[in-house]
């Protein structure tokens, strides 16, 4: 089984390199379906392995001033207490009652069916608003909207571990469509490491989180993200989007049915 594991962190990792896409939305469907791994395990789990990648990411993208923090500050006044708040939810419902198992189950197929939405169509919003500048948001309606986008995406996170990347993406796309891919990327994961962490705190408090299998899927992740990087130029990227949202939406269904 840990071959079995270790092979899967490389898969989601080569697919992670060549996509750009998070690895929640591949590795805790990868855990809840074919290794039958309780959903509240996958998602902790998936939380921990999250928290310390992005924090690497962030240092890459500040050395390269790409982080918009007064963005990243607007995210995390909604982000952060929405985090605490559905991780005490979980905890007084039962993280690992089969109520919740259902939720948790539910909740990863949604965030499954918006990262395959960010997929198809980030590009097409981001055209189009900046083509109508008048319907840009701005001051205070877009700080606001902000925050909300934050607590959506903390309570998102926290419950399914799926959304700090490409659905967090396209929420900062949809809000502030003049920001550069790279800002677009850096303030995604730069906002994400706080949720990340804190979300993580949070299932290892529920004992949600299994280190061993952390361990096992870093070791087979860190190999196959270097190779997938490395190669992404060599693949058509609209080939790759195009398959990895035809395997999302058969996971999602295949979760749900």
């Amino acid at each position: 089984m840990t071959v079995s594991y270790v092979a899967s962190g490389f898969a989601v990792g080569l697919l992670v390199g060549l996509t750009g896409v998070g690895g929640g939305s591949l590795m805790t469907p990868l855990l809840t379906l074919l290794f039958g791994i309780h959903p509240s395990v996958a998602v902790g789990t998936d939380l921990a392995f999250a928290s310390a990648t992005k924090t690497a990411g962030t240092l890459a993208h500040r050395f390269k001033g790409t982080v918009r923090w007064d963005v990243v500050r607007r995210l995390s006044y909604g982000a952060l207490p929405a985090a605490l708040a559905t991780t005490l939810l979980l905890k007084h419902f039962g993280a690992v009652s089969d109520g919740i198992s259902l939720i948790i189950r539910y909740s990863i197929a949604i965030s499954v069916f918006l990262t395959v939405i960010a997929l198809l169509f980030r590009a097409r919003m981001q055209g189009w608003l900046n083509a109508h500048p008048e319907r840009q948001l701005q001051g205070a309606v877009l700080r606001n909207a902000t925050i909300a986008a934050g607590a959506l995406l903390g309570t998102l996170v926290t419950i399914s571990s799926i959304g700090a990347g490409a659905v967090g993406a396209t929420l900062l796309v949809l809000l502030y469509p003049r920001l550069t891919p790279a800002e677009i990327a850096g303030t995604d994961i730069a906002y994400a490491v706080p949720l990340t962490a804190i979300a993580a705190l949070g299932h290892w408090w529920l004992g949600s989180i299994d280190w061993v299998l952390l361990a096992t899927l870093l070791l087979g992740s860190v190999p196959g993200i270097t190779i997938g990087s490395l190669a992404a130029r060599a693949v058509p990227e609209k080939f790759l989007r195009g398959l990895l949202a035809l395997t999302l939406t058969s996971v999602a269904v295949k979760l749900i049915w």
